[in-house]
């Protein structure tokens, strides 16, 4: 599946190779997705804003009724090009629970790691190549590694070192492999494993050096009021298991997210918008980092704490624009737990449980890079899937999305030119990293003026 990311990287790489080449890439975007923005503006008012997805609908859901239980994870890996372990790792959970399986714990903290390393690809994807050119006055990343070729470089590199961690148990690093219910369907052996440690510790460095640096960058003041939604675990920062929990109180189970989060449609859109109890909420790393900050090792603590010390970065935060931070935390967090799993790896006996298809509900949520992502398959006695429901975080953040456009555009300023606005609604629809789908259209705004 297309991604521009993908390929802004690979342009960014040759422009750094040979400083000869002059690269044009007159139509790269740094959103995925193809939609519109569509404002009504009367007396320095917005009467009406309304961000509309128009691309048709993929219907990944109805693909998977019929499908064996054994298909599940190959096909889901498919809705996303960037986090494919993420739609993994929920859909296995769901599939185990809903047979009853309970998978071993090498295959617990084998599972984290392999989600390590699709935080820290994605993360470091984002912040270098979507997020920095805004914060710095870049039209995009390959125009910025002119002025900043080793932060760029840098930002590659962590996001190489993301890959080969997914591709240590995936096989591969674009739609894994390598994951199966139950487990996984092969161990790495100690070489590789080794190898991949070196990566890591080599790379450590470089992410504390990346979260000093954006804790200095000049974001915006925009500070808010929002519901921050995230898993939470009694252990651990959360990215693989924990209930839902809110910064308004709730905590749930996972199996009781279809009680609290309504998804409904709207006419100017593709795409489903999410409420929690009737309001927009939000997640993410920013979400995850507000409520988890208790969670966080030691070592990442006292890194951000000096990192942040000085400056106007403090969390829990209600500065959106804060996320870029959050991700930066999250790709040292990443890396120290990747650490911390593989110095203790051995050879399991065996890398998966034998997984008996029953009929019933299975429901599985994890942490996506993006936030919360919510799967529940219901299956016959064969283990047929009979329907399916996934909620990725982008639709959870839809209405979210919106509401900062409202606010945002209005602080900024309706007098400012179309062009200023258009560069605005980039910024702030950017710094939710939304995975619309793996498309590279993006911003159509039509703003009706109205005296």
């Amino acid at each position: 599946m297309p991604d521009s990311r993908h390929c802004l990287q690979d342009a960014i790489q040759l422009n750094m190779t040979e400083r000869r080449i002059k690269i044009h890439v007159p139509a790269l975007t740094r959103v995925e997705g193809e939609g519109a923005l569509h404002l009504e503006v009367r007396n320095d008012t917005i009467e009406q804003l309304q961000l509309s997805i128009f691309e048709p609908p993929r219907y990944f859901e109805k693909f998977l009724e019929g499908r064996a239980y054994s298909e599940i994870l190959d096909i889901v890996a498919r809705i996303c090009g960037i986090c494919p372990i993420a739609y993994q790792m929920s859909a296995a959970q769901a599939i185990e629970s809903a047979f009853g399986s309970e998978i071993n714990p090498w295959a617990q903290d084998m599972r984290r790691v392999f989600y390590c390393g699709e935080w820290l690809q994605s993360h470091a994807l984002h912040i270098h190549l979507l997020a920095l050119p805004d914060f710095l006055g870049f039209q995009n990343a390959i125009e910025m590694s002119a002025s900043y070729p080793k932060e760029v470089r840098r930002g590659l590199q962590l996001q190489g070192v993301g890959n080969a961690l997914i591709s240590l148990f995936g096989a591969r690093s674009v739609h894994p492999v390598g994951a199966c219910p139950g487990g996984f369907y092969r161990a790495p052996d100690l070489p590789a494993v080794q190898t991949m440690i070196a990566k890591l510790e080599a790379a450590r460095p470089e992410a504390v050096a990346l979260l000093e640096w954006v804790c200095t960058l000049p974001l915006p003041q925009d500070d808010q009021t929002f519901t921050s939604v995230s898993l939470q675990h009694p252990r651990e920062y959360p990215l693989y298991s924990g209930r839902i929990v809110s910064s308004n109180g709730l905590d749930i189970a996972a199996e009781a997210f279809d009680a609290h989060m309504q998804e409904n449609h709207r006419p100017h859109s593709t795409a489903l918008y999410a409420h929690l109890d009737g309001e927009p909420y939000l997640v993410g790393p920013l979400a995850r980092l507000n409520l988890n900050l208790d969670q966080l090792p030691d070592a990442v603590a006292n890194t951000l704490q000096q990192a942040t010390a000085g400056t106007a970065v403090t969390f829990p935060s209600r500065n959106m624009f804060h996320s870029v931070v959050a991700r930066a935390v999250e790709i040292l967090l990443a890396i120290d737990e990747a650490l911390r799993l593989l110095r203790n790896y051995h050879c399991p006996a065996t890398p998966a449980v034998a997984v008996t298809p029953r009929a019933g509900t299975g429901v599985g949520a994890s942490e996506a890079p993006r936030g919360l992502l919510w799967h529940r398959y219901d299956f016959d006695d064969q283990g047929l899937v009979r329907s399916a429901r996934i909620v990725p975080p982008t639709s959870q953040n839809q209405a979210r999305i919106e509401a900062d456009l409202h606010r945002s555009l209005r602080t900024f300023g309706l007098d400012q030119s179309d062009e200023a606005l258009r560069l605005r609604s980039e910024m702030v629809i950017r710094n939710y990293d939304p995975c619309i789908s793996c498309a590279t259209h993006f911003l159509d705004l039509q703003i009706d003026r109205r005296p």
